[in-house]
């Protein structure tokens, strides 16, 4: 029988759910993307499909979307761009750089977040002029990945608090 150590808690069981989650979310719509940039080229280059059609709004909607739905998952993963300016660090040295560099995304998603509130509330009422799309559909995605990141950067917080303790990470 695992120890208790050895089994993640709930907690991070929903998270490493929520970016598989995320990660088939960005696969699906990088799929779907492929669609309306088809029909935009066909539009451009024949008379078979009217050039002002939807299509070039949906890939702009989509193109947002994924961009966010990536820095969520680059989040999660600490995939986003470091420099190695100490690169023999011990572990707890390298625990609080991770930090305090932690700190400046938690900043920004912060920004984020209030930003992206505001940005939300001023499309609530309003729609997309082609493909006639409620516009608070594309802008909630600012908040969401703000949500998203300061969830990812907790769990980061955490374990990183543990090493700069002593203790072990889960």
């Amino acid at each position: 029988m695992p120890s208790s150590a050895s089994t993640p808690s709930p907690w991070r069981r929903f998270t490493a759910g929520y970016a598989r989650f995320l990660t088939a979310l960005l696969a699906f719509s990088v799929a779907v993307i492929v669609i309306p940039v088809t029909l935009q080229m066909v539009s451009r280059y024949t008379a078979l499909i009217p050039s002002y059609i939807w299509t070039e709004e949906m890939a702009r909607f989509l193109f947002i979307w994924m961009i966010l739905i990536g820095a969520m998952i680059g989040v999660r993963e600490a995939s986003h761009f470091e420099v190695d300016v100490w690169p023999s660090l011990s572990r707890r040295s390298e625990a609080a750089v991770r930090i305090a560099a932690r700190l400046g995304i938690l900043a920004l998603a912060l920004v984020f977040l209030w930003g992206g509130i505001e940005f939300t509330r001023f499309a609530w009422y309003r729609t997309s002029e082609l493909a006639d799309l409620p516009l608070w559909m594309i802008h909630i995605a600012w908040p969401t990945a703000a949500v998203t990141w300061i969830i990812f950067l907790g769990e980061q917080f955490y374990d990183e608090t543990r090493i700069l303790l002593g203790r072990s990470v889960p």
